[in-house]
């Protein structure tokens, strides 16, 4: 519906040849690079694009080479987590985003999934037996924010099919209860970035990507319907004419805007789209 947007073409018109866009992680350099990598994955994705289209396919041959050794991200190296680890982990996920045929990245998930496992093993989540197997399966303690606490857009992104029910099940408990929420997706202080507690304001940014953080987990097939409490919440937000209008606070270029203009009645097209798209998603089960 949105593949032909202007905001489309913007952001394929600055692809490289490599199917790149500057940096793939860190915007160092906004006046060379104005959009990473990833960010104009993340934007594609939104507006429908998918392996089939070669903008999308050229990205994924990159970073299939770059998890195989052959070329390389151009990110400066992060000192404040290991690196290799963290690049395979992003380059995995958002293979995975748009095909789960790829050896390697594969490779990867069943490896963080193996560790996730291993840390639920007493029926409830063991810290110290996430490190001690992060470091049986990687060779080194897990150093960095998003190393040491897994409830990342990544990993949670990364190893949603890879589960028996069981530990599927305890995960998904976890991660809607966790104090700082799904990290780079809805992070805001402890205790406010629960899945489990709604925002405050539907009309908001706030309430924009705690939606982001319900479609990630809509990828936990096997419990989504643990997000009945979120259809009501949504069905509850309904304006007069039975269609959803976050508000023009929400327009951040990434969630929103989907149509090209964005007066109130695109605004509420394009929020009544996405939303749509959700609860299709949580109610097929």
């Amino acid at each position: 519906m949105y593949k032909q947007s202007k905001w489309a073409k913007e952001i394929i018109d600055k692809q490289d040849k490599d199917g790149l866009w500057g940096y793939f992680h860190t915007l160092s350099e906004p006046n060379k690079y104005p959009i990473t990598t990833e960010q104009a994955l993340r934007r594609l994705c939104i507006l429908g694009y998918t392996i089939d289209d070669e903008p999308i396919e050229k990205t994924v041959l990159y970073m299939n080479d770059c998890l195989l050794g052959k070329k390389q991200m151009p990110d400066r190296r992060e000192k404040t987590h290991n690196w290799d680890i963290f690049t395979e982990l992003m380059l995995s996920t958002w293979i995975r985003k748009f095909t789960k045929d790829n050896t390697q990245a594969n490779k990867i998930a069943d490896k963080w999934a193996k560790v996730i496992s291993a840390s639920f093993l007493d029926g409830k989540y063991n810290h110290q037996k996430y490190i001690n197997t992060y470091e049986l399966n990687f060779g080194i303690k897990p150093y960095g924010g998003r190393l040491i606490d897994f409830v990342s857009f990544y990993q949670v992104s990364l190893i949603a099919d890879c589960f028996i029910e069981k530990t599927e099940s305890m995960l998904f408990d976890y991660i809607l209860n966790h104090n700082n929420g799904i990290y780079y997706i809805y992070d805001h202080p402890i205790g406010e970035a629960q899945i489990s507690v709604l925002p405050e304001s539907f009309n908001s940014k706030k309430a924009s990507k705690y939606i982001g953080a319900i479609e990630v987990l809509a990828s936990y097939r096997r419990n989504i319907y643990k997000l009945q409490f979120v259809i009501d919440w949504l069905e509850n937000n309904k304006n007069e004419n039975g269609e959803w209008d976050m508000g023009s606070s929400v327009k951040d270029f990434i969630y929103f805007p989907l149509s090209d203009g964005w007066n109130k009645e695109s605004r509420e097209i394009d929020c009544t789209y996405r939303i749509n798209v959700l609860l299709n998603s949580i109610r097929n089960t």
